[in-house]
This record gives C-alpha cells, sequence and structure tokens, in this order.
C-alpha cells in the first residue's frame, strides 16, 4: 500500500512538471491556429493558418529579424577570439595572476545589462563629441553601439566555454611539436585549434543565441532602430495577436529538427566507434544506411515540413470565417431586441412625470426660472 502511493504520488508530480514544462507551448501552438483576433484557446472558431502570413507581412518584426542575425553574425566573429585570447592566456599565466585576471574577464557577466546598455552610450558618445564626431557618424549609430555593448559581456561566455575545454589539454603535445621544428602558429593550427574545435563550435552557438535573445542591453544600444527582440517587446507591450504564437510554432519546429538530427549524428557516432556497425539493423543493407543518416534525416524533415507548409498555405478559411461573422452580428441583434424589449417595458411601468404648468413653457417644471429662488 506505501509502494501504492508513493508510486501514485511520483506519477502526479511528474504529471504536473510536464505540465508545467509543456503546457504553454501547447497552448501557443493551438492559439496559433484558432482564427480568433486574440490569442486564445476557447472559444474555438476557424482553423487557419493565416497568422503566418500576419507574422511575415509585419516589416518591423521582419527588418528587426535581419539586423539581429546581421549583429548575431558580427559578435560570434568579435567575441569567439576574443573569449579564445582570454582562455589562453588564463591557461599560461601564474595561479597569482590568474585569479585577478580572472575575475576581470567574468566580471561583465555579473554587470546588469540595463548598466552595460547606458554605459555604452554614455562612454562612445562622450568619445564622439570629444573628437568632434556629428549625429551621422559611427559613434553614435545603434548597430555600432549594440555590437560593442554585446562583445562586453558575451566574450565572457565564450572565456568561460574554450577555458573548460582547455584544463582537458595536454600542453606537452606542443612542446613536442616546437620540439620537432614546428613554429608557435603551426603547433596552435594543427594542434590546440582541433582539439578546440568542439569548444569554438559550442562557444560560436551560445554567443550567437546570448545575442540573439538580449534585450536589456540591446534596449538601449540600438538607439532608435529595432532588433528583433525588441520590436517583439514593443510588439507585445502594445497589443498582441496569435502572430506571435505562429513565432513560437516555427522557433519550436526549427528546434524539433535540429534536436533529431542532432540525436541522430549522436547516435551515429557512439555506433561507429562502439566498432562492428554490421552487426546494427541501421546497417543491414544500403536502404537503412542512408536513411538514418544524419543529412539524409534532415533532408526527409525538411521536405515533410514543406509539404505541411504548402498544405497548410492552401486551407481557406474565409467560408468559416463568414459564417463566425454572421453568427456574431444574428446574437448582436438578438442581444440589442431584448435590449429594447426590457427598456419599452419599463417605460410602461413606470409612471409618468407631472406636467408643467401651463404658464411654464419649461420642461423641467421652473426648477430654472430666476423668480423660483426669490423669498416668499
Amino acid at each position: 500500500m506505501r509502494r501504492l502511493g508513493g508510486g501514485l504520488f511520483a506519477f502526479s508530480y511528474t504529471l504536473l512538471f510536464f505540465l508545467f514544462l509543456f503546457g504553454p507551448l501547447v497552448i501557443m501552438v493551438i492559439t496559433a491556429f484558432n482564427s480568433s483576433a486574440f490569442p486564445r484557446v476557447v472559444p474555438w472558431e476557424c482553423f487557419t493558418t493565416d497568422w503566418f502570413g500576419v507574422l511575415v507581412r509585419n516589416e518591423r518584426l521582419m527588418t528587426g529579424l535581419w539586423t539581429s542575425l546581421a549583429i548575431g553574425l558580427a559578435v560570434v566573429a568579435i567575441a569567439v577570439p576574443f573569449g579564445l585570447a582570454g582562455a589562453l592566456a588564463l591557461a599560461d599565466i601564474g595561479p597569482r595572476l590568474r585569479a585577478g585576471l580572472y575575475a576581470v574577464l567574468i566580471t561583465p557577466i555579473l554587470i546588469p545589462g540595463v548598466v552595460l546598455g547606458i554605459s555604452t552610450i554614455v562612454f562612445w558618445s562622450y568619445v564622439g563629441r570629444k573628437l568632434g564626431a556629428g549625429y551621422d557618424t559611427v559613434f553614435f549609430n545603434g548597430l555600432f553601439l549594440t555590437l560593442l555593448g554585446q562583445v562586453a559581456f558575451i566574450a565572457s561566455y565564450a572565456m568561460l566555454i574554450l577555458s573548460a575545454r582547455l584544463q582537458r589539454f595536454d600542453p606537452t603535445l606542443t612542446e613536442a611539436a616546437l620540439d620537432l621544428g614546428a613554429t608557435p602558429g603551426q603547433a596552435f593550427r594543427k594542434i590546440l585549434l582541433p582539439f578546440l574545435k568542439p569548444a569554438l563550435g559550442s562557444a560560436a552557438f551560445i554567443t550567437f543565441l546570448a545575442s540573439f535573445e538580449n534585450y536589456n542591453t540591446t534596449v538601449f544600444t540600438i538607439l532608435a532602430g529595432n532588433t528583433f527582440t525588441t520590436a517583439l517587446a514593443s510588439k507585445i507591450r502594445l497589443g498582441t495577436d496569435p502572430s506571435l504564437s505562429a513565432l513560437a510554432v516555427i522557433i519550436i519546429a526549427v528546434t524539433l529538427i535540429g534536436a533529431m538530427v542532432q540525436e541522430a549524428h549522436h547516435r551515429r557516432r557512439a555506433l561507429l566507434a562502439g566498432g562492428r556497425p554490421e552487426r546494427s539493423w541501421l546497417y543491414a543493407n544500403p536502404l537503412t544506411r542512408l536513411l538514418t543518416h544524419p543529412a539524409a534525416i534532415l533532408l526527409i524533415l525538411l521536405a515533410c515540413a514543406s509539404a505541411i507548409v504548402w498544405q497548410a498555405s492552401h486551407h481557406d478559411a474565409q467560408a468559416c470565417r463568414a459564417d463566425i461573422l454572421s453568427e456574431k452580428q444574428r446574437l448582436q441583434e438578438k442581444l440589442l431586441q431584448e435590449q429594447q424589449q426590457r427598456m419599452q417595458q419599463r417605460q410602461t411601468e413606470t409612471p409618468a412625470a407631472p406636467a408643467a404648468p401651463s404658464n411654464n413653457p419649461s420642461p423641467f417644471g421652473g426648477a430654472f426660472n430666476p423668480g423660483s429662488l426669490a423669498p416668499k
């Protein structure tokens, strides 16, 4: 009996946990296909895919998306080399200097993004004024300030990832290469960089995501411009619609496709690393070997997604919308008639007001006659 109660509690807790995690995502997916002008699940009106078109036609969001992509790529190109330099410096210096340098390099992460954004604007505007630069120069450009403000703290993320990888590196490998006649540049390119390749990929991915989703710093440094996050925040603040749910559906779909391809790649590498892959049913014939390749899985998923998008784009919800609109109009007319009937019934039940004196043409009974206020 005790085991049964513990199992029921564990099942209930797990169910609530997953509902807490995935419940909002399920709700957003449902609202993306509801024709209601406000994101809601009930009452359900019509199945539609028009909100995806509304999202694509939103010029401000699309412009902010391209701006965020450009800034993110530029941040990766600058922050990853800076992070690599910081990680190499931490690995080469002594333990006493390492603690001080680590504190300096990690400090930008601890500073609030609002402070970083405001300080970036103040500092570079001061530099521009001292140099006599006008407002059309780079010192007052939102893209330039956003790039500098984000690199100031995102480079620390790359440094942490690369430092963790460098702790597993054996420095005797580069020393042996130098003893065999290799130059420091050759030892760095042919020994250290291949070892850091997985960490460099992870650092580039993390820095890009950190730049793309950043809001606290970007909202100040972008000035009059817009990134995807700032445009999205302003849209939510001024009024939302299901097009944001459509955006969530796109992000979820891209994430699921990437996760499936990554899982297939990981399983394939584990199978090849274990030896004798021909014993697995995946390699029993060339067809299954081809279909289980990560590239083939990616193509299959993209083909399925394209077919779904094509099919959904040909779905017409105008007839259903017209029926819903006529039903709302009919209900509104019914409510209006009921209100008019109640008003007429109330007028018949209410006693008539006393008529005004014949010598007073005012319908208010002489209440506003100046002579009515004189003392009797």
